[in-house]
């Protein structure tokens, strides 16, 4: 099958971890926000979405309880057509047991895993066999997150030994992630490229105003992109976006010129679905 014939998933990105109201007044951080903004990009063309929620006071949470909160009404708000991601990120408050504790009570639809955060150096093995195994049986979809070419190697020795089950899963790719600004550059993805056989489907994020020329890269490649208010809040003419369906159309746009459908719901279920 030639990446022409596999639909171009976009997911988007509303929120993040860090940003608040002070930074960005637009961006989504309330569940209600976060239900409307859902609508608007499933409309623009995202078939996913990365959530983030946060406290009372806009901080960084994998509280169960907020994420049950916001998934109920971001589910009400875009129906069954729409795959939603929770995140495991730890944003230096939470452990590798803390983030595998919020999955078990969760068990969601689908979850990104850092994999430098889950499974560093010291990690203990069979916990993380135990965890995985487990996801697989509740057929929580993973995404591993892959900061830079090392966490790839790690990635690749982690299946190889069967700590992550599996032949091959689906991957996010972070470009520019640790350089000056927080920019990001089409190039940074070539170093991720052909460097694992135990990848199904990649994806990719950006920051700054680059993010729709990285994301049309993925889509010319045959990966997928996700977009939106965590990354970068600027179109192509760097103006600011009004909100982060705006950020999406582009992407859309782009990818019919690249030959590319997008894909719908259920066509995301299956692009994220891991060989297990």
């Amino acid at each position: 099958m030639s990446y022409g014939d596999t639909p171009f998933l976009i997911a988007s990105a509303p929120n993040g971890a860090r940003k608040t109201k002070a930074d960005l007044p637009n961006i989504p951080i309330t569940p209600a926000e976060l239900a409307k903004e859902a609508a608007n990009c499933k409309a623009a063309g995202a078939a996913m979405m990365h959530l983030h929620v946060r406290d009372d006071d806009q901080k960084h949470s994998i509280d169960v309880g907020r994420y049950r909160e916001m998934l109920t009404e971001v589910r009400a708000s875009v129906g069954d057509d729409m795959l939603l991601q929770v995140t495991s990120e730890a944003v230096g408050m939470y452990s590798a047991q803390d983030q595998m504790a919020m999955i078990r009570g969760l068990v969601p639809e689908a979850v990104s895993i850092a994999v430098r955060e889950i499974a560093p150096e010291n990690a203990e093995l069979n916990e993380l066999r135990d965890f995985f195994a487990f996801m697989r049986e509740a057929n929580i979809l993973p995404q591993f997150i892959l900061y830079a070419p090392e966490d790839v190697t790690r990635f690749n020795q982690l299946v190889h030994d069967g700590v992550i089950p599996g032949e091959k899963l689906p991957v996010l790719y972070v470009l520019g992630r640790y350089t000056t600004g927080q920019v990001s550059d089409p190039k940074d993805l070539l170093p991720y490229l052909g460097v694992s056989p135990f990848v199904s489907e990649w994806m990719l994020c950006a920051f700054g105003a680059h993010e729709n020329a990285c994301a049309l890269t993925a889509a010319g490649l045959g990966g997928h992109a996700r977009i939106g208010f965590e990354n970068n809040h600027l179109l192509v003419d760097r103006s600011r976006a009004v909100d982060n369906a705006a950020l999406i159309v582009q992407a859309r746009e782009g990818a019919h010129l690249m030959g590319r459908s997008v894909a719908t719901g259920d066509q995301a279920r299956k692009i994220m679905q891991p060989q297990w």
